[in-house]
């Protein structure tokens, strides 16, 4: 392809017409700069373009940048057509800035041969882009709603800017700070707006008098002008972030994007896991007088779990309930369940699919974890429950068919009225019915399934029967939520085994009441 240095100069005649090479003047040396000029591959449609620089101050200085633009040409093999219009465009795109300085050579050599874009450098924003892309094809929708939500609210807004291969520890650090400060912001705006909301209350019995009323108006009208109330930004969210940022670097440098991971070295304050606390009589009286939660993980003692049971028993969902108190069921794989892969007879379940809501709509998909996709043992009295369900089931579905209404088939084990797959919040919605009518201290739906390791340990299991029951992936985690819980039964445990001895009431009172094993004075009967 043909290519050129030559002289220029910016004269005009007296029309205003550049002179270019017929300039007088440019005989002279010290008139003009030096420009190359060289022709590029086609564009697509065929169409002609070229490279075209100017201002180089002397004739050494246009032939280097020519041989430069030359070398560029030449990385791709001759009959490599979309190489050379990838050279082509990126040269044509860095022409069009005077003072862009020529790709660098061994760069473009590198991206060339990996199948990189040469026309940009990648930002962290371009890379988000790319990495969201490849997980939409392969990520629950879900999972991929939590990544989606990490980078638009934070990791975009404060490093998308940044050249992917020169993020720093640094950068991202100053997220992190930038998130706390966010925070602190947040945590002023809800208590100034829970103070404006106690202004904007009469509390004083009737109906407030008109001077009262202009006040509270004014009030509510400032109320209403204030942020609304907004969650901080907690530990355990900051990790989940950092994770999120690190698997999208650790995509860049599977990429050849970047060699290094700066979101793996910044360091945050641990996110403690919140511990399972029995609803002991005391704790019940507390929460009774305060209504206090002591933890947000909070376990039943087997009495209040029976009492649960025993007024859910005549719900249609009742074997849903039962499912996830025994055995520890996730609330997605519960709905998710079907009917194919539970055996009654032996006493097995497999847990494969699992439905979750994406906003309201009900999404189905593989489990949370690939080790939560196993088989669980059931009981004896669980397959009781569930041959129960199935009995009622078919004869629901043969009722509506009797009446001419339709029945949707899904093969679920529990379902809609009409047999379409159940929405997981009716389950939650159900459970908290029954809890508050029966007026048990409060525990979320997926605290039976924290209940089922409970259980474990009241008939002697372990942390690690536990971690199996519960299909955990290590048993660290069982360990993090349930080792209070554990040792709360133990002291439970240990009562029980000591009143196992029958003693007489004397004996019983002598051990109460037992002397210390030191003498005192004056006792000379004391052995």
């Amino acid at each position: 392809m043909k290519g050129s240095t030559y002289r220029r100069c910016y004269c005009r005649d007296a029309e205003g017409r550049a002179l270019n090479k017929a300039c007088p003047q440019l005989s002279s040396r010290r008139h003009g700069v030096w420009a190359v000029r060289q022709e590029l591959p086609p564009r697509a449609d065929g169409g002609r373009r070229s490279f075209s620089r100017s201002g180089y101050t002397t004739a050494k200085d246009a032939q280097e940048a020519l041989d430069a633009v030359r070398a560029l040409l030449a990385l791709p093999d001759g009959d490599d057509q979309e190489g050379l219009a990838l050279v082509g465009d990126l040269l044509e795109a860095v022409s069009g800035k005077s003072k862009a300085p020529l790709p660098d050579l061994a760069e473009t050599r590198r991206r060339l041969v990996r199948g990189q874009k040469l026309t940009a450098t990648m930002t962290v924003g371009d890379l988000l882009d790319e990495w969201l892309d490849v997980k939409r094809k392969s990520r629950k929708k879900t999972t991929l709603n939590g990544y989606e939500s990490h980078v638009r609210h934070h990791i975009r807004p404060a490093l998308a800017h940044h050249r992917v291969d020169r993020l720093s520890v640094g950068h991202v650090q100053q997220m992190f700070d930038g998130i706390d400060e966010q925070n602190e912001t947040i945590a002023a705006e809800n208590e100034a707006r829970r103070e404006q909301a106690d202004r904007c209350r009469w509390t004083k019995g009737g109906r407030p008098p008109a001077k009262e009323r202009e006040r509270l108006t004014a009030e509510r009208a400032r109320l209403a002008d204030m942020p609304p109330f907004r969650r901080v930004t907690g530990p355990a969210s900051k990790q989940a972030i950092r994770r999120t940022l690190r698997t999208a670097l650790n995509f860049a440098i599977g990429r050849e994007y970047t060699t290094f991971n700066a979101a793996a070295h910044v360091e945050l304050a641990p996110a403690k896991r919140p511990p399972g606390l029995l609803w002991t009589d005391e704790r019940v009286a507390r929460w009774q007088e305060t209504g206090e939660r002591p933890s947000s993980v909070m376990v039943w003692t087997p009495q209040q779990l029976g009492r649960f049971l025993d007024a859910a028993e005549s719900e249609r969902l009742y074997a849903a309930f039962h499912l996830i108190a025994y055995h520890g069921l996730r609330r997605g794989e519960a709905v998710g369940q079907d009917w194919e892969n539970v055996s009654l007879d032996a006493k097995l379940l497999l847990v494969s699919k699992s439905i979750t809501v994406d906003g309201w709509t009900p999404v189905e998909g593989a489990p949370k974890t690939d080790g939560s996709a196993d088989t669980v043992h059931l009981d004896s009295g669980t397959v009781a429950v569930l041959q129960a369900h199935r009995e009622q089931q078919l004869a629901e579905r043969a009722a509506r068919v009797d009446r001419g209404l339709p029945w949707t088939d899904t093969g679920k084990v529990f379902v809609s009225e009409d047999g379409a797959w159940l929405h997981p919040a009716v389950l939650s919605e159900t459970f908290r019915a029954i809890v508050a009518d029966e007026g048990l201290p409060p525990i979320n739906l997926r605290d039976l399934r924290h209940g089922a390791a409970a259980l474990i340990k009241a008939a002697g299991g372990d942390l690690h029967d536990a971690k199996v029951k519960l299909r955990h992936s290590t048993i660290t985690l069982t360990s993090d939520t349930y080792m209070t819980l554990f040792r709360e039964y133990e002291d439970e445990l240990t009562e029980r085994a000591a009143a196992v001895v029958p003693r007489s009431r004397k004996a019983a009172e002598s051990t109460a009441a037992h002397a210390p094993l030191t003498q005192e004075p004056g006792n000379d009967d004391a052995p």
